[in-house]
């Protein structure tokens, strides 16, 4: 199996702010629900925007909606779109819960790492084999290739979700820890009532290839039986070293409020006319408990410099006050800004809906009332 010119290119990431939103004019949400589900279907390429802040899905739904597309006839991208949202409310809701079995045990489990295979690409299925590869070089995974990956590391290989989660987490340019864990546990039966499984044949269709005589060639009967495959039975850590950037000390005035953006939120349109200190906060407590590649903070801070006068700064959150005498705080809502101290500001989402709700469906069902358009 090999990527056309075409495709690969689609996965490539500009990081200029005008190149973004291009890329959103060019969404094509009826096509999207008829063919996201292909490997190459005609998906967005906008999740490692919405998940760095850059964008939000408030603003591709009301771009898309402005040129003229009826709700009713595009309701599965407007869905898919919702659930990162779902995800999200999940984890302001429950907070470090969703970091361990969420709804119930993973069963079973027979080791605490991952299946080597899928670290280095050796599974022997092809296709699968292929994404990784391009994974390990574009920092994006088509959907339907994660859930494979977390079928084939926890339901084939016994892996507990939490190992190979973080892994996947580590090299996507997307790394959204709700919707990675969240899902791994979906695929996993921990946040499900039942375990995510593909055969042969499935992945065969939607990844366009034709391999036979693989572990997975079998029925979904066989694979609920079999033990763990030969091909998946060795296991290893994975590498998920973290190497911060090298910063100079950012030059600040303290007579002016200072807006702290961080790995989840990059909004160049954030109070951009304001006359204030722009500091990117990189934690080092935050990349120790949740690493990311250097691929990914090579992304991050191109997408940084779409942010007039902003400065990074990798220390942690409390030193912002105690080295620079800073007073007046504004960040944008997140689960992992509860050691903020100031003005905390709303996110962008969909919808005015809040809370915990045990489906997606629950979830989109009170979405629904506040449609735009009705």
């Amino acid at each position: 199996m090999s990527l056309t010119s075409s495709w690969k290119s689609k996965m490539q990431f500009p990081t200029g702010y005008d190149l973004i939103l291009e890329r959103v004019e060019q969404v094509k949400p009826q096509e999207y629900g008829r063919t996201r589900n292909f490997i190459d279907g005609d998906v967005t390429y906008l999740s490692p925007y919405i998940s760095r802040g850059v964008i939000s899905t408030q603003q591709v739904m009301l771009k898309v909606l402005d040129q003229g597309y009826e709700p009713k006839k595009i309701i599965k991208f407007l869905q898919e779109l919702a659930w990162r949202d779902y995800w999200q409310q999940v984890w302001v809701a429950k907070g470090e819960s969703i970091n361990r079995d969420f709804k119930q045990t993973q069963e079973p489990v027979s080791n605490q790492a991952m299946p080597k295979a899928i670290i280095e690409a050796s599974t022997r299925i092809s296709a699968i084999d292929t994404a990784i590869q391009e994974f390990y070089n574009t920092g994006y995974l088509h959907n339907h290739v994660r859930m494979y990956l977390a079928s084939l590391a926890c339901n084939m290989g016994q892996s507990h979700w939490s190992v190979p989660a973080k892994w996947m987490y580590y090299h996507l340019l997307d790394a959204d820890w709700a919707s990675n864990a969240l899902s791994w546990q979906w695929v996993a039966g921990s946040n499900s009532h039942k375990k995510y499984l593909a055969n042969q044949a499935n992945i065969n269709k939607y990844c366009h290839s034709d391999q036979q005589g693989t572990f997975l060639d079998k029925s979904y009967e066989e694979l609920t039986k079999m033990g763990i495959p030969k091909e998946l039975r060795d296991t290893a850590l994975p590498d998920l070293s973290i190497s911060l950037p090298k910063t100079e000390r950012p030059k600040v005035d303290s007579t002016k409020p200072t807006l702290v953006y961080n790995f989840y939120n990059l909004d160049p349109q954030w109070r951009k006319d304001e006359d204030a200190n722009r500091i990117l906060l990189l934690e080092p407590s935050h990349f120790e408990q949740f690493p990311v590649s250097p691929n990914t903070f090579d992304f991050v801070l191109k997408l940084a410099d779409n942010i007039p006068g902003i400065q990074v700064f990798v220390d942690e959150y409390s030193s912002l006050e105690e080295k620079f005498g800073l007073q007046e705080f504004y960040f944008k809502e997140h689960p992992l800004n509860s050691h903020y101290n100031g003005t905390k500001e709303d996110r962008d989402w969909m919808f005015p809906v809040t809370g915990y709700y045990p489906s997606f469906f629950a979830f989109w069902k009170k979405c629904q009332k506040h449609w735009p358009l009705d």
